[in-house]
């Protein structure tokens, strides 16, 4: 009985969930790759704001479940979906044809113009569209920009760069964000 019932699953297609959840991405992520990876974007953003916000309540000992900044993840999304996903993107695409994989040094090549060239002026666009959603001036603008750019960009280089050498050197484009 149970081989009968183990080739009626298979032919019905019943994969476990996690199979499918993946098929199906990377059935979109073929069809539509903008958009999928703006909506991963915009999803992952969104959420990393909330767990960041929940981290920060937690070392500051105070209620998780009060005074959640829901304002945040909204912002995060919004940056992640029409920035994030389309420019990560594009900016890969652009690397692969300004720096194909035949060229020597290929990949330590494409981290150098990731980590010095996209890596400043994607935080400092970052920067400028979150001072936007959070309704400030400009003033705030430059006041955040001569005090958080320069720390948030050191930081960005030192966590973000060994990921980085993976994503570029291991990861196929078309997955890339």
């Amino acid at each position: 009985m149970a081989p009968a019932a183990s080739k009626l699953r298979a032919e019905a297609g019943l994969e476990p969930l996690p199979r499918r959840a993946l098929s199906q991405y990377l059935r979109l992520l073929r069809l539509y790759p903008v958009l999928t990876k703006a909506a991963t974007s915009g999803i992952l953003s969104a959420l990393g704001n909330f767990l960041a916000q929940l981290i920060e309540k937690k070392q500051k000992k105070e209620n998780c479940s009060q005074k959640l900044d829901v304002s945040g993840p909204l912002r995060y999304a919004i940056y992640g979906f029409f920035f994030t996903g389309p420019l990560g993107h594009f900016f890969y695409l652009l690397m692969e044809r300004w720096i194909p994989s035949d060229v020597p040094l290929a990949g330590i090549k494409r981290l150098l113009l990731d980590r010095l060239l996209f890596a400043p002026a994607f935080l400092s666009l970052f920067f400028l569209v979150m001072n936007f959603l959070e309704g400030q001036d400009t003033a705030a603008f430059t006041a955040k920009m001569k005090s958080g750019f320069w720390p948030a960009l050191r930081m960005n280089w030192r966590v973000w760069t060994p990921v980085q050498f993976i994503n570029i050197n291991y990861i196929p484009v078309q997955m890339q964000v």
